[in-house]
């Protein structure tokens, strides 16, 4: 366990300064993108942070969800599209969890993190 564990850590640091390392760098600012216009139009239209009310509005969450994955999904299936391009090149193999992990950290991290902060910043008057 202990091995895969290492691999994984050494695969994740290596995609950082190895072929195709633009997309690192692209895909959280184009989740930034999104995140910055959706809190906005929160912030204009009076509502909580994203990732807060996820938590305390249950009864919005299934839509809150829906809205959240139709903006930062395309970002989200861009970047496990090229992290499987990106094993399948340098380490010539696949490996599914990375891929997830990659995917989750460079797209849906930044937004979920940033639509909420933004909203609040906006939002102080």
């Amino acid at each position: 366990m202990e091995d895969i564990l290492m691999r994984i850590v050494h695969d994740l640091i290596d995609r950082v300064s190895g072929p195709m390392h633009f997309r690192v760098f692209m895909q959280p600012a184009m989740a930034t993108i999104f995140a910055v216009l959706a809190g906005l139009k929160d912030a204009k239209n009076s509502k909580p942070p994203y990732f807060w009310a996820m938590f305390t509005h249950p009864a919005q969450r299934r839509d809150m969800i829906r809205e959240g994955w139709k903006q930062v999904g395309k970002i989200f299936i861009l970047a496990v599209v090229l992290d499987v391009i990106y094993q399948y090149m340098v380490l010539h193999t696949v490996y599914p969890g990375e891929v997830i992990i990659v995917a989750f950290v460079l797209a849906i991290v930044p937004y979920l993190v940033l639509r909420g902060l933004v909203n609040r910043i906006a939002s102080i008057k």
